[in-house]
């Protein structure tokens, strides 16, 4: 629901840390922002690692959660294709198409994004669950927060994606 000065928001939850899922969160983030939109992104999940720096490479203080940093490693420089990957060749073509047609990767995009405002949200609870510390994260990214704190926004949002 537009505030009362007109303004619209959007809120958006990125789930997964798959290239194709990552990008199109991104791409529209970063296009609602530009277009004057208030924008806040939720990660959870998987999604979360979309937020790690890229020089952060192991996580969690116990065994499992170390054993899921390796597996899942994050940061916009590690993301792969959820579909068609064939050992990294799908995600290196698609990478060049995108460069070819002047796409910005999500590095790109993530960094435009927090110059837009968009709000970058990391779960609490995914935090817990992975051993992930505000320290792993990039710069710009807002203190954590619960299911519920985005339930709130996004229920006062004029548009809502699951992504």
């Amino acid at each position: 629901m537009a505030k009362d000065d007109g303004t619209q928001s959007m809120a958006v939850v990125c789930w997964s840390s798959d290239l194709d899922r990552v990008w199109p969160v991104l791409i529209l983030a970063t296009t609602a922002a530009a277009s004057g939109l208030e924008v806040d992104v939720f990660f959870t999940f998987w999604g979360l690692r979309v937020l790690q720096r890229p020089e952060v490479r192991i996580t969690g203080d116990n065994w499992m959660q170390k054993l899921e940093s390796l597996v899942d490693p994050g940061s916009t420089e590690r993301l792969r294709l959820g579909k068609l990957n064939m050992a990294g060749v799908g995600t290196a073509m698609i990478k060049m198409l995108a460069r070819e047609h002047k796409v910005a990767s999500p590095s790109e995009l993530l960094e435009m994004a927090r110059d837009l405002g968009v709000r970058l949200h990391p779960c609490q609870m995914t935090m817990e669950l992975y051993g992930l510390s505000k320290d792993d994260f990039i710069e710009g990214v807002q203190p954590p927060i619960g299911a519920a704190s985005f339930i709130n926004m996004a229920a006062d949002a004029d548009i809502t994606l699951f992504i």
